[in-house]
């Protein structure tokens, strides 16, 4: 019995022991873990910087609007005829008087050919009627109604006349035709359809500006034109501006002439509208990629060098600072508080930095901000 009491107190003290063993060594290993953590320092961020620099930029108002044709119209059926011939193809650029569709004319040629012959044997009687009269062997009343009847029976030709030309269904100024939407033998009726006609080369933006701009404009001012589906930019000048506001918005219309050679420019497209104004100003200017866009304020990184209190060496260290925005143009932003002329600020990555954080300049693969960016078609 008494062994066992104590073979029993043996095995109890040395568990505790052991447990002791492993609790004292997790402690020091915490403990090293603690010290290193807390020793620990980060290494340096590799980072794209540029400086802060100071540009004059042309003033500029932004708006939106439309393209549209300098002349449109859709071509339709003048009287009802018959297609009888269609001189055009969808699509086809035509000349000023260019014959689009010809509409069944054989009625009218016939009854026209009766009306010269009435009007011919017309003119013959009214010749008599004059003679009898220089003689006076007729009345008065005989040679006004020879004349009256000549009179008619050549109007009957020339509204004969007038109806085979309108069935000659010509493009009433030069442009480019739209899709056609008639067919050979069909019955077209007065106003019916047949082709859009657009000139687009000049063409017309018309947008709208604020009322409280209306004096920053004039007829001859530049305007530049973008369309995302034209993927160029286009100068013009302003042609017209509206008399009068419109009391719903309190904007005034606008219209900008535009020249199109190459014709990339189409009516109903939506445009980005740039008006140059005649003054300049400068700004402070950064990379729009520089910038922490936040809800509670936009800031950047600027890069001060401060000297290490451990190694005594000058480390790049980084400095968050809060800044006011102004315009935007290409890939640079102006700003116009929080940042002086030379500052050194961070470029990129910005989303992933923090304050009095050491980085390391690299400026390999830096963006190549623009004022007029043209990026390469993916």
């Amino acid at each position: 019995m008494r062994k066992k009491t104590i073979l029993y107190i043996a095995t109890v003290v040395a568990l505790i022991v052991i447990v002791g063993a492993l609790v004292g060594t997790k402690v020091l290993q915490f403990s090293a873990m603690g010290a290193a953590g807390a020793s620990f320092v980060p290494p340096p961020e590799i980072v794209t910087v540029a400086a802060v620099t100071e540009d004059t930029w042309e003033n500029a108002l932004v708006s939106t609007g439309s393209l549209t044709a300098v002349q449109g119209v859709t071509v339709s059926a003048e009287v009802p005829g018959k297609v009888d011939k269609i001189n055009f193809e969808s699509g086809a650029t035509v000349a000023a008087g260019d014959l689009l569709v010809q509409l069944d004319v054989t009625s009218e040629t016939a009854q026209l050919r009766s009306a010269e012959a009435s009007a011919e044997l017309a003119r013959l009687n009214l010749t008599r009627a004059r003679e009898l009269r220089e003689k006076n062997t007729n009345a008065n009343s005989d040679l006004d109604s020879a004349d009256a009847q000549a009179k008619q029976a050549s109007a009957t030709v020339d509204a004969l006349t007038a109806t085979i030309a309108k069935k000659s269904v010509r493009a009433p100024f030069a442009g480019r035709l739209g899709l056609r939407m008639v067919n050979l033998g069909q019955i077209l009726k007065d106003g019916e359809a047949i082709v859009s006609l657009q000139t687009l080369d000049p063409i017309y933006v018309n947008f709208s500006v604020p009322q409280q701009r209306l004096d920053a404009l004039a007829v001859g001012a530049t305007v530049r034109v973008s369309s995302d589906a034209a993927g160029e930019s286009f100068e013009g000048k302003i042609s017209a501006i509206a008399p009068e506001i419109d009391s719903a918005t309190r904007n005034v219309r606008v219209q900008a002439t535009l020249a199109n050679p190459a014709q990339h420019l189409r009516p109903g497209m939506f445009a980005s509208v740039t008006i140059v104004l005649p003054s300049t100003s400068k700004n402070l200017v950064i990379p729009a990629t520089a910038v922490l866009y936040a809800p509670y304020g936009d800031s950047v990184f600027v890069i001060d060098e401060k000297k290490n209190a451990k190694t005594g060496s000058t480390e790049k260290i980084l400095r968050q600072q809060f800044i006011r925005l102004g315009a935007a143009r290409g890939d640079f932003v102006a700003v116009l508080s929080g940042l002086k002329v030379g500052e050194q600020i961070v470029t990129t990555g910005v989303f992933k930095l923090r304050p009095n954080l050491a980085v390391v300049v690299d400026n390999k693969l830096a963006p190549n901000a623009q004022l007029a960016p043209k990026p390469d078609n993916s």
